[in-house]
């Protein structure tokens, strides 16, 4: 690579994203160079890895702390309360999602790091929103507290690009699925809950209807989208805290309908919760264009090859080879 290699810090990296985000940073710069920290003490790959810490988002001098500890010079903010759990605790989503990020947008300023990621997410829209190819510019009216935190969160970093010159860069992450680590309390999670309960039981009770229809990612690609954005030259970006990144888009019955091409006996029974009205209030599709453009995204993962290496995958750690 042609630039220095940065020092990374990743908050959040026992989640989802964070957890795969890291390892696959770590390949990429250096083992010693990514420092993986969690609310909780990081176990498992993290902690055999690399270097892993433990810190509260919330604390703004402990942030501080183990920037300077590790000569930090790059943020990938990833710790954040989800959809789904943040309207059981609408308080606490608030706390953790506006707090942490604007902490670690002050201290990008006041010890002048160098990039920051802070994801968003399909949940800045909202009913109003055109569900269908959503486009970059739109409406901006989430019905979530979690859509709320990040619709802030994208006028955030904006605003200190704009403001302080800082290097802060977001995407618009959609449903995540990932083969290596459980769902963590979002909408979306009934594309990574069928596969797990396709192998391990053949049949799932999905908690949306059949013909909900949401834009997805398969991890391999959300990995890819958030490192090509972040090593992106700055100077080409008109956006920077806001892509839509697209790749797959289906309806749940279309993935079950995929799952049993694999395996014909499996079977699904929808039956609707809390979470149907907020996949209601988000887009089915989307238009990454500016995304294309700006930094040369482009998915790998179609649906078809998505579910045959997620259902391989899971057949292989459960034994149902």
């Amino acid at each position: 690579m042609s630039r220095t290699v940065p020092r990374v810090l990743v908050t959040g990296a026992m989640g989802q994203i964070g957890s795969e985000l890291t390892l696959a940073l770590r390949e990429r710069y250096g083992h010693d160079n990514v420092v993986a920290t969690d609310l909780r003490t990081p176990s498992g790959p993290l902690a055999e890895t690399g270097p892993s810490d433990v810190l509260d988002v919330t604390d703004m001098n402990s942030i501080a702390e183990i920037i300077r500890k590790y000569r930090i010079d790059t943020v990938y903010h990833l710790a954040a309360i989800l959809s789904a759990t943040g309207e059981k605790n609408p308080a606490m989503c608030w706390r953790v999602n506006m707090e942490g990020s604007l902490n670690v947008l002050n201290l990008a300023v006041e010890l002048k790091l160098g990039t920051v990621i802070i994801p968003s997410s399909i949940a800045v829209f909202g009913p109003e929103t055109p569900r269908v190819a959503t486009p970059q510019e739109t409406v901006l009216k989430p019905r979530t507290m979690y859509g709320v935190t990040k619709v802030c969160g994208e006028l955030l970093g904006e605003y200190y690009v704009r403001r302080f010159g800082a290097d802060v860069r977001g995407l618009r992450y959609p449903g995540i699925i990932s083969s290596e680590t459980p769902p963590g309390g979002g909408t979306t999670d009934f594309a990574v809950e069928i596969f797990y309960k396709a192998v391990q039981e053949g049949s799932y009770t999905c908690f949306v209807k059949e013909d909900t229809s949401l834009p997805m990612m398969y991890m391999p690609d959300c990995i890819k989208a958030t490192i090509d954005l972040a090593e992106a030259d700055f100077r080409k970006l008109k956006h920077h805290s806001d892509f839509n990144v697209g790749a797959l888009s289906f309806t749940a019955g279309e993935l079950a309908t995929e799952i049993r091409k694999h395996m014909p006996d499996f079977r699904v029974v929808y039956e609707p919760d809390f979470r149907q009205a907020i996949a209601d209030s988000w887009p089915s599709s989307i238009d990454d264009s500016a995304a294309r453009e700006e930094w040369g995204w482009k998915p790998a993962w179609d649906l078809s090859s998505m579910t045959a290496d997620m259902l391989s995958r899971l057949s292989a750690r459960f034994g149902r080879v």
